[in-house]
This record gives C-alpha cells, structure tokens and sequence, in this order.
C-alpha cells in the first residue's frame, strides 16, 4: 500500500493475534478503526514474529491454518511495508523495541500495545502509546 495522508499505527503482535482470535475484542475493535480511519504499518521484523506467532501449534485450537494465512495475506495487501532507518534502544524488554523503530521508520501516530513496557514510555518521540481501549476511545485521529 502507498503512503497516505492517514495517521500511521503499529500495531504489536499480541494485539493483532487477539483481534485474529476473538471477534469483538477491544484489540478487533482497535484493528478495525486503524484499518478504517488510518494506515497500519508493518516492517520486516514485526512480520517475521507475527508468522512465527501465527505458526504455534497451540492456534489451530481457535482458528485453521487457512484462515491465519488469509488473515496474513489481507495484512499484507493492506499494511504499508516500512523499512525501518532508526535503531531504538529504549524498552525495559529489548524484543519490544523493533515496534518502536517501525513506528520512527514509518512516521508513526500511534502504537497500539497491551505491553506494560511499550505503555510506560508514552509518549515516545511524539508517537502516542496507547491500550486497544484508548485507542478506540480517541475522539478523532490525527496525523
């Protein structure tokens, strides 16, 4: 997808295996404002452990292996890949900073997380770190 004038948002694995998962979440809810009213981002990293996270076993007891990969090649066709150009060292858990460089790499508005080390550096270089309920509760978003 080409970039638009739309606010761009992260989104970290755990939220959008859960928005996958359980229809009408809070995670689902926030998925699907992003995909209306702005433009979700993925980079190479965050979509190599969203495949290894859709991959575990234990999934097939919630959803088939045919709709995780439909799910996946709708993401695809829908998320603006991002290369990421910024290397960030700043969450307590070092796996989590990859959102973080896909959110400065890609201009980012929004990271959507339920991650206590991702939330406690809100705000993060100008980019709001917010649950899938404070998301879906912003009154507009803005770029």
């Amino acid at each position: 997808m080409t970039q638009t004038n739309r606010p761009g948002v992260v989104f970290d694995t755990n939220v959008i295996v859960s928005a996958l998962l359980i229809r009408d979440s809070l995670p689902r809810r926030a998925f699907d404002r992003a995909w209306r009213e702005g433009e979700i981002l993925v980079s190479e990293p965050t979509l190599i452990e969203l495949v290894e996270t859709l991959q575990r076993p234990r999934l097939a007891r919630y959803i088939t292996e045919t709709e995780r990969w439909e799910f996946l090649a709708a993401f695809l066709r829908e998320a603006r890949l991002v290369p990421v150009t910024v290397t960030v060292r700043a969450c307590r858990d070092p796996k989590d900073d990859k959102f973080l460089e896909l959110a400065l790499s890609g201009q980012a508005r929004y990271l959507v997380t339920g991650d206590k080390d991702l939330l406690e550096l809100h705000p993060f270089q100008g980019i709001d770190i917010l649950t899938p309920r404070a998301f879906i509760h912003l009154p507009a978003l803005t770029n």
